[in-house]
């Protein structure tokens, strides 16, 4: 049942009366892609976050997601569908990359 209500919100997405704006859609993607959100490691607006702090050879390591507000949505785009050490790869379709790559560019206040 929580599919069919997610596929309906993303159905009317794109329409003129739609009920979640771009920028909520984005938003709900960033925090929750598939598993683990986004915000995790990069914070709730893309500035970065801490994600690990440890110590090696007697000194403190703080492991930090970058800041993503900044990036293209080519840059973007890469990242989410390459392999990295800590970053998981992501399966999203085009139209959610741009969603969250829009939620990252817009004002902090539109929440």
């Amino acid at each position: 049942m929580k599919r069919w209500i997610f596929l309906l919100a993303v159905s009317f997405l794109y329409g003129e009366d739609s009920f979640i704006t771009q920028y909520e859609y984005g938003q709900m993607l960033y925090n929750n892609p598939r598993g683990i959100g986004c915000i995790h490691c990069h914070g709730p607006h893309g500035e970065g976050a801490r994600i690990a702090t440890y110590k090696e050879d007697d000194k403190v390591i703080e492991l930090r997601g970058p800041d993503i507000r900044q990036i293209s949505i080519t840059t973007l785009r890469k990242s989410l569908v390459k392999r990295h050490r800590v970053m998981p790869t992501y399966f999203l379709t085009d139209a959610e990359i741009q969603a969250i790559y829009y939620f990252l560019r817009s004002p902090q206040e539109m929440e």
